[in-house]
């Protein structure tokens, strides 16, 4: 596939041939000129290794732009009720921010998503140390986990714009152990759809746990708060923490709580009663093995939903605690305290360290496969 950035940019939809509506002369057919979903283009280098920029696009002018650093989204252009266009996700015009050290924003998240405490598990007779990155805890793969290394991109333009992205992750690395090979696939699809499909293979036992963490602002402008998003989230119980935000291992139903999402619920209507915000795994309410609704999250400002689907048995839902204004997003404002949202896809954090929780350890001869899909809409 040739890419074509030079000669169509990603918002041009289709250009008509005009004529003269005069009574005698019939209206000339419309020419429609197919949209070019899937664009690349240079954003720079690490260390001598290109990184690129990739634009998908659908008919309806949705754009999604990813990295292969990190795989991370960058923008998610849709359009709010005033059919004013601006990114729902936070995210920055060049790589130099993301090589900052920011919060995970828009990243792919691996080995393992969220926490292992203590930076220790164990497989059987055999114990791992990990990195400690996060106090006395390891968090989102380590030091330079998947979201700070280069990945291989190969673009897709069929019917839909997609990009697969794969990276072995070798034995050791971080701390695991087994070489890892991962694929990544983002598609966007018609219905302003962001369909996230994980796969895995290992060649010895080791924890798996694959999400993404963008962070979301429906308004479109970190000017705004997400305290006013209305959320739902499809489960009755969450997974209390200690106070470095490890598990405790309980499992405890939400009702009676201010974890209680399952009818819809400003944000910030009772997140005063949660210390620090909400940064907990709600342990999700499924009915089966594939893709099911499990959260939906709505402004009024801009009229956007943003529903959540997965086949992970767990949420983390995240209000940007730590969120400190040192950065600035695509709309030149600061990404202050409480100015995005993340809705994390995921088993539970500490897994590998309680027993009671689903597993996340992939044997050799097993296949890991999740799937995850963020589709926006404008509410009636």
């Amino acid at each position: 596939m040739k890419f074509m950035s030079a000669l169509f940019t990603a918002g041009i939809l289709a250009a008509t041939v005009s004529c003269n509506n005069t009574p005698e002369e019939k209206k000339q057919p419309e020419i429609t000129v197919p949209v070019v979903k899937i664009t690349q283009a240079d954003w720079g280098n690490i260390e001598g290794t290109p990184v690129h920029l990739y634009t998908l696009t659908n008919q309806k002018g949705t754009t999604v732009t990813i990295t292969n650093y990190g795989g991370i989204v960058t923008s998610f252009v849709t359009k709010d009720k005033q059919g004013v266009a601006s990114s729902i996700v936070v995210g920055f015009d060049s790589l130099a921010p993301y090589l900052q050290s920011p919060p995970y924003f828009g990243a792919i998240i691996g080995r393992y998503g969220n926490r292992i405490g203590n930076a220790k598990f164990s497989i059987g007779k055999q114990g791992y140390t990990l990195a400690a990155n996060n106090g006395k805890n390891h968090l989102h793969g380590g030091i330079k986990g998947f979201d700070k290394v280069i990945w291989q991109a190969a673009p897709l333009e069929d019917s839909i714009a997609s990009l697969t992205l794969s990276y072995l992750s070798k034995d050791g690395e971080e701390g695991y152990p087994g070489n890892l090979q991962v694929t990544v696939k983002y598609t966007l699809t018609d219905d302003d759809e962001l369909a996230i499909a994980y796969d895995a293979t290992t060649d010895k036992p080791t924890p798996v746990n694959l999400t993404n963490h963008s962070y979301f602002n429906l308004t479109g402008d970190t000017k705004e708060t997400i305290l006013n998003h209305k959320l739902q989230i499809s489960a009755d119980a969450y997974t209390p923490v200690d106070n470095t935000l490890i598990p405790t291992g309980e499992i405890r139903a939400v009702k009676g709580t201010p974890f209680d999402f399952t009818s819809p619920q400003t944000i910030g209507s009772r997140m005063d009663s949660v210390p620090g915000g909400y940064d907990h795994n709600w342990v999700l309410n499924r009915t089966g093995a594939g893709l099911q609704k499990i959260a939906s999250v709505s402004d009024s400002v801009s009229g956007r939903e943003l529903e959540v689907s997965t086949t992970e048995p767990g949420l983390q839902f995240y209000t940007g605690n730590f969120l400190d204004g040192k950065f600035i997003n695509h709309t030149g404002t600061k990404v202050n305290l409480h100015t995005a949202l993340t809705l994390e896809t995921q088993h539970y954090p500490d897994s590998p360290n309680k027993k009671n929780f689903p597993t996340t350890i992939l044997q050799p001869g097993e296949k890991y496969h999740t799937e995850t899909v963020y589709k926006v809409s404008l509410t009636k």
